[in-house]
């Protein structure tokens, strides 16, 4: 059974019986204030009846200012000396006569009982009668009322409390049902799209639902949600593959290039040195050593390469899998005129200018001192390449909390339009590819130290003038070391 059809049942069925005690109260209060009231009447009318001082003839007063009959009300007597009975005009006239109760009621106070005489329903009171010298029963005095009226009003009553009830559930479980299918609607589509996406790939499917922000407008938009989620989660994954993919793919070509200049060497060292003499080239021994030589430097230069490229792709394997680092606090100024002193022996043909480090005595940062050093020359190492001639600066600025450690050099710069990508693994612009050496991955390397140490770098270059590197890294005051 589906959920609207549950939800339509459960409705009817809390009507049904909210009906069934509704229609039950009314009829009985209706029943017992109908009767109470007659009742009430009966007996008002019973204290009005007077009888003579006879013991003998227990009658009621002909000379009452109100006749009994004439409202309706039937009216009898029994005396028990002398066993007689009178009763009113319209009894006599009806043929009707009320059954006396026994002489062992008579110890009891006066009572109502229901009664049916020629097929007519009467509420008959019936009241004993006292002697007023001996105490003992005198007789009864019966006071009936037909209720065929209040019968027949009960019955019209019932009916329309029946067929009214009846009618509501036919028509409260036809909106019911109305209602609950267009208050389910919503979890279709949810189902429809569930079954799109399944079926398909499209993940920017979203559910349209215009109604209140209830139960399931929260559902919808929890499902909404969770597909923005899952989409946005499925275009980073794909980035990632086509990353990964660009990445081997960079990797590949790289590694190609020693590989193919170790195998040439080796090719030709194995030729030189197994080769019979008469098919060795017409060289003296002095020059095949000079040629060995060469191979094997180039063989040295091309491993070194490969171990600098395989370290450095280790190291960006290791940041997508959001490994980090110890850190502890460091004092910025020892590190930096260290850095300073190393980088002086650095292959380079362009000036080395250190700046003034003092005012950084007791300001420390939290890192790693390796992770430090290794980004700060991989910043002046590219400075160093692409300056061939002019001025590579190291240099610090303080400024709201933070320490900027600028690499400025006036060398060949770079468009605006490169700074974007200048941190992506194995991008090199196309001025340099092919040019200078290198891999394509230290900038990569160093943004990923720089944002373990939840630090920023700003990159200001133009071409033909040169660039600057300011790399923000976040302070920790301290007491200067003993």
């Amino acid at each position: 059974m589906s959920i609207r059809l549950r939800l339509t049942a459960w409705y009817t069925s809390i009507l049904f019986v909210t009906l069934v005690i509704f229609s039950t109260a009314i009829y009985t209060f209706v029943n017992l204030y109908t009767y109470s009231e007659l009742e009430q009447r009966i007996r008002q009318q019973a204290k009005r009846v007077s009888f003579g001082q006879g013991i003998i003839e227990v009658l009621p007063n002909r000379s009452s200012e109100i006749r009994l009959e004439d409202m309706d009300l039937y009216v009898q007597t029994f005396t028990i000396r002398n066993n007689s009975t009178w009763r009113s005009d319209n009894m006599k006239f009806s043929g009707l006569m009320f059954e006396v109760p026994g002489v062992e009621k008579a110890a009891t106070e006066a009572f109502f009982s229901k009664v049916s005489l020629g097929g007519n329903p009467f509420l008959v009171y019936s009241h004993p009668v006292i002697e007023q010298y001996t105490g003992s029963l005198a007789g009864w005095l019966q006071i009936g009322a037909s209720t065929r009226q209040i019968e027949d009003t009960l019955k019209q009553l019932q009916t329309i409390l029946i067929m009214g009830s009846a009618a509501t559930l036919v028509i409260a479980s036809s909106f019911g049902l109305f209602l609950a299918r267009k208050s389910i609607s919503p979890i279709g589509k949810v189902t429809e799209a569930a079954e799109r996406i399944q079926k398909g790939t499209d993940l920017s499917l979203r559910i349209e639902y215009d109604g209140p922000p209830d139960e399931i407008g929260q559902l919808i938009g929890t499902f909404n949600g969770m597909l923005s989620r899952t989409e946005s989660f499925y275009k980073e994954l794909e980035d990632a593959y086509a990353a990964q993919r660009r990445f081997v793919s960079d990797a590949s070509h790289e590694l190609r290039t020693p590989l193919t200049t170790i195998r040439g060497n080796v090719d030709l060292l194995h030729k030189i040195w197994t080769s019979p003499p008469e098919d060795r080239p017409d060289l003296d021994e002095e020059a095949l050593k000079q040629i060995s030589m060469e191979a094997i430097g180039d063989i040295a230069d091309e491993a070194r390469r490969m171990s600098r490229l395989v370290n450095d792709m280790l190291s960006l394997a290791r940041a997508d899998t959001g490994k980090t680092f110890e850190k502890s606090a460091i004092p910025l100024r020892p590190l930096l005129e260290e850095v300073a002193r190393r980088a002086q022996f650095l292959k380079r043909t362009a000036a080395w200018k250190v700046g003034d480090f003092m005012m950084l005595g007791s300001i420390y940062i939290n890192g790693n001192k390796d992770y430090l050093q290794q980004m700060l020359f991989i910043f002046i190492e590219n400075a160093f390449k692409y300056t061939p001639e002019g001025v590579v600066s190291l240099d610090a600025v303080l400024y709201k909390g933070q320490v900027g450690i600028r690499i400025a050099d006036t060398g060949i710069g770079m468009d605006k339009d490169e700074v974007p990508h200048i941190f992506d693994r194995f991008y090199r612009a196309d001025q340099s590819r092919g040019v200078t050496e290198g891999t394509g991955l230290g900038l990569s390397i160093a943004k990923w130290i720089i944002d373990v140490h939840e630090g920023s770098v700003e990159v200001v270059t133009k071409r033909g003038e040169g660039s600057t590197f300011i790399i923000w890294l976040p302070l920790v005051f301290a007491p200067p070391l003993e």
